[in-house]
């Protein structure tokens, strides 16, 4: 479903009677869908005729259609009415709004233990399967309500803005229950940072006097290129509160949101968390009153939440201006309780790597005054706009065409998106159909995961740079985009270290031919 009061109702009425949810994002393909509703084994469905943004219809019953054609679990699918156009209604297909109206009027929730499970959320890890993050009732919710109260300094009557997909973590924490517990009045967005023009939030933020405002630094820096005037046309004087979230946000946007937005007089957090964290680990606030900010840091742990830098041989690393693996030292509420159905996975993602800690998957720098700076990903995962995606779900999906033996997709800096993903890939045979593979390969990317996860660039390479046992050294690939071929380290674990200077000419004539 789209972001809308009637998805917000469907998420807690589940939670009133035990129920648990699992919130697909909109823009998914139908087997990205059906995906998640075989590994949940998924009674029902809730969506709606079509969904609507940024000025497109988007078929939602038609993806729901194809993705639950595999899907025997699945025994009714509740269809809500966004347009006033008809859709195709099958056997197991209900109309929602009709069938609210025989509902009775009153439903005792149910009394639920605190280990008992809340909702799951399906996100990437760096094998090609997506995970089910299980969060429980209790633990998660004091967690959502807690950070969002003294990270963003709620007080009662606050109006709080977040402009995030109640698909992804984001929505369900800081849109729905976090500011819900809290008895905030919490803004849905539907729409998209440029619709119907770039000055879309501040016309939100003006019309609904929003104290509070969480996005991400890729529609910062997107609206960042329009220019200022959109943001000055419209009195942002309720804001007190600017955040960051999704991927760590660089300087010239931070300081744009700051100056611009915020007319350099409303606290910026800049907050680091995950899926699995269920709500933010570190962040500027809360600290003593008027503690410093330094821009594009994420700076002091939560309450409860113990962050440790760990060194390639797995020791803690002590001290500051230090730089490792990031890794949180005890438990706490709002951590996710396992993986669905497969918890040896969820033992070997997050607590194998450094035994006794869990593992973020990202690196962090601790400053001289010892706060934490998010360097990114350590593992097979890129951040494309915030939406966290393995690259070998990309790989697995571009593995299916027929003339593609071999791929290898790593993520390189993108001035909008934080971070793109680029795709070498090996042909069976040296065919004149190079651009006709090359765009059924996105086209096979957008079916399978989404739209946003299509390569930006695929080079066709004559083999992948390979160790002896066959694994793909995707950080020389890496190397080879960011152009740091003059620093490519150990390579003397390649089965064949010449296939470097094959890979380094193919892409210098890749861009000569773009930049022409």
């Amino acid at each position: 479903m789209s972001v809308s009061p009637l998805s917000v109702a469907a998420m807690l009425a589940c939670a009133r009677i035990g129920a648990v949810h699992t919130v697909v994002f909109a823009g998914f393909s139908a087997e990205s869908l059906a995906g998640r509703i075989m590994d949940s084994g998924c009674k029902a469905v809730i969506t709606y005729n079509q969904g609507v943004r940024g000025g497109r219809t988007i078929e939602l019953k038609a993806t729901v259609d194809e993705a639950v054609k595999n899907c025997p679990s699945i025994k009714h699918v509740f269809v809500a009415q966004r347009t006033d156009n008809k859709v195709h209604m099958g056997d197991r297909d209900i109309p929602l709004e009709e069938e609210m109206t025989k509902a009775d009027s009153t439903c005792i929730p149910e009394s639920m233990d605190s280990e008992d499970v809340l909702f799951m959320l399906y996100t990437s890890g760096s094998t090609g399967k997506p995970k089910g993050i299980v969060h429980t009732q209790a633990g998660y919710l004091l967690y959502a309500a807690l950070t969002h109260k003294y990270v963003f300094d709620y007080q009662q009557g606050d109006v709080f803005g977040c402009v995030a997909d109640i698909g992804w973590i984001t929505g369900h924490s800081y849109v729905v229950y976090g500011p819900l517990c809290n008895g905030a009045t919490s803004v849905l967005f539907e729409s998209t940072p440029v619709y119907p023009d770039p000055g879309r939030y501040w016309e939100v933020v003006q019309r609904l006097k929003i104290n509070q405002f969480y996005g991400a630094p890729t529609a910062i820096r997107l609206l960042l290129n329009y220019g200022e005037e959109w943001v000055k046309k419209y009195d942002r004087s309720s804001l007190r509160v600017l955040g960051s979230v999704g991927e760590p946000i660089n300087k010239e946007a931070w300081q744009w949101f700051y100056q611009v937005v915020g007319e350099g007089r409303c606290t910026l957090v800049d907050t680091w968390w995950q899926t699995e964290t269920g709500g933010i680990c570190i962040a500027p606030r809360p600290s003593e009153e008027e503690a410093e900010i330094v821009p594009a840091m994420a700076m002091r742990p939560f309450f409860g939440i113990v962050p440790v830098l760990m060194d390639e041989n797995g020791e803690v690393i002590e001290g500051n201006d230090v730089s490792g693996a990031l890794c949180i030292a005890q438990p706490w509420p709002g951590m996710a309780r396992t993986i669905h159905g497969d918890h040896q996975r969820f033992i070997d993602a997050y607590f194998k790597a450094y035994p006794g800690y869990y593992f973020t998957g990202d690196g962090a720098y601790r400053s001289h005054e010892g706060y934490y700076q998010i360097t990114g990903r350590m593992d097979d995962v890129i951040n494309i706009s915030g939406h966290r995606l393995g690259t070998a779900e990309i790989e697995d999906a571009m593995a299916d065409h027929p003339e593609v033996p071999e791929t290898a997709v790593v993520g390189y800096p993108h001035k909008i998106k934080g971070e793109g993903a680029f795709a070498f890939i090996v042909l069976k045979e040296q065919t004149a159909r190079v651009d006709h593979i090359k765009e059924e390969l996105k086209t096979i990317v957008a079916s399978k995961i989404a739209k946003y996860a299509v390569p930006d660039h695929i080079l066709v390479v004559k083999r992948l740079p390979k160790t002896r046992s066959g694994k793909i050294m995707r950080r020389l690939l890496r190397k080879v985009i960011t152009e740091q071929s003059s620093n490519m380290g150990d390579v003397t674990t390649l089965d064949d270290p010449s296939v470097v200077k094959e890979i380094l000419d193919a892409y210098q004539k890749y861009k000569e031919k773009n930049s022409s």
